[in-house]
């Protein structure tokens, strides 16, 4: 009798793993992410300001410090190596970030119909390469990198991405966000043979774009590394898998953008509301260069680590913040709403906002054309499991029957990889603060360029 209650109470438990053990796991992990940070960080909101503080902080010109003196600008050069002392998003403000911060805007700043006409191309580029031609289980993520590779490729060179270069650029991406996440470690071997490649473009002259003076050959392949083919590619892969995943969860939203094709504007709410719900930013943090006074009663020390925190900001103001609901842009701005998807004007906006928007249209539009989509998988802003979904052609229909048994064999393989998942993401994610920490790449770097500044051996 006992053996047969102990039995049940293991498999009870067992079952319920799903429901409570990523949860908790993830809750640990941002326990001991905090910890990192040290006591100089200021969560925001927070007690030191709330949400109608936010964007006026985030903008002040003392919040200006992006990695030097910052624990936690460790892991993130660990992350995104190599080269993330010339990375656009990590330089310090100064002349360096304003010559690579002007490149960058000089190179994506193409004509709207340009820029669309280069996504159709590589929307269409990538199904020819590889075609869907009956019902497919993708992970959307990694559906869409092929696209936003051939793209920025577009931009950068200028000509037709090969195959080969392709898969490079995919390969450095995935192994990127895939270390961000702690879904797995980062390899070195293939981040360097992009940077190998990008490097011999530049010396054989094949970047039809000047590049921010005063960077050596590798630098500057470090430099469209980081940007273009690291960031760029990732962040636009993931906002378009949030968005085609929001869109397969929601019937009514993807049959509206469908039957609306000629109005901009519904597609944009849906962006609109994709980004507020899944930002793609959780936190992004900037180091006080000198004491910010925020009232009377209260300043920010210089030196603090101001962690601002996007999917919170993003809750705070609006009725029932965690429901998924493109209606509420209709009578709602994005300037006067606490809403910032691509950072605000005054501290590093996004160079690509203007770009990213236009194209992410384009893209959806291309699939959504094409493709009916279906998912039952768990959508979380972090998005570990890179977006399950069923991709139904639309001139092959699939039966409800078919896609009932689909859709139940999603969610219940989801829920069961959350589980290993959660456990990985714990142990490796550990292990790379851990080994962040050991190399202290941030923290040598300027002790370097400061002990050369000032003449120390």
């Amino acid at each position: 009798m006992l053996t047969l209650l102990g039995l049940a109470a293991a498999v009870l438990v067992l079952a319920s793993l799903p429901r409570w053990l990523p949860v908790s796991v993830i809750r640990l992990r941002m326990w001991i992410f905090a910890r990192i940070n040290g006591e100089e960080t200021i969560e925001l909101p927070g007690a030191s300001a709330d949400a109608a503080r936010f964007k006026w902080l985030y903008s002040h010109p003392a919040a200006n410090g992006r990695s030097r003196g910052a624990a936690l600008s460790d892991v993130f050069w660990y992350w995104l190596s190599p080269g993330p002392e010339i990375h656009q998003e990590h330089i310090e403000p100064g002349e360096r970030y304003d010559k690579v911060a002007a490149t960058t805007r000089r190179i994506l700043a193409l004509p709207r119909r340009a820029a669309e006409e280069l996504a159709r191309r590589s929307v269409a580029r990538a199904f020819g390469q590889a075609p869907v031609e009956r019902t497919k289980l993708v992970r959307l993520r990694d559906w869409a990198m092929p696209i936003w590779a051939d793209f920025y490729y577009k931009v950068v060179f200028g000509e037709e991405c090969p195959i080969a270069a392709n898969r490079l650029i995919v390969d450095n991406a995935n192994d990127v966000v895939t270390a961000l996440k702690c879904c797995g470690l980062r390899h070195m071997r293939k981040r360097d043979r992009l940077t190998r490649f990008l490097t011999a473009r530049i010396d054989g002259g094949g970047v039809p774009h000047d590049l921010p003076q005063g960077l050596n050959v590798r630098e500057q392949a470090l430099y469209l590394q980081g940007v273009f083919f690291n960031t760029a590619i990732v962040q636009m892969s993931e906002a378009t898998a949030h968005l085609l995943f929001a869109l397969a969860q929601h019937a009514e939203v993807q049959d509206a953008v469908l039957a609306r094709n000629e109005d901009e504007h519904y597609l944009d709410h849906v962006m609109a509301e994709t980004m507020r719900v899944y930002p793609l930013f959780g936190i992004a943090h900037r180091i006080a260069s000198a004491d910010i006074v925020i009232d009377e009663g209260g300043t920010i020390p210089k030196g603090s680590v101001l962690c601002f925190n996007y999917p919170e900001f993003h809750r705070v103001g609006w009725s029932e913040p965690e429901r998924f609901c493109p209606e509420r842009w209709q009578h709602s701005s994005g300037r006067d709403a606490n809403y910032i998807p691509f950072g605000v004007t005054g501290n590093r906006p996004c160079p690509a906002q203007g770009i990213a928007m236009v194209t992410l249209r384009v893209v959806a539009r291309e699939v959504l054309q094409r493709f009916a989509l279906y998912s039952s998988a768990s959508h979380t802003r972090q998005l570990p499991n890179r977006g399950p979904c069923l991709v139904v052609p639309r001139d092959r229909p699939l039966g409800p029957w078919l896609r009932s048994a689909a859709l139940a064999f999603i969610r219940v393989r989801d829920r069961w990889e959350d589980v290993y998942r959660s456990l990985a993401q714990l142990v490796l994610g550990t292990w790379m603060i851990w080994e962040a920490r050991r190399l202290r790449l941030c923290e040598r770097h300027f002790a370097a360029t400061d002990g050369k500044r000032y003449g120390k051996r």
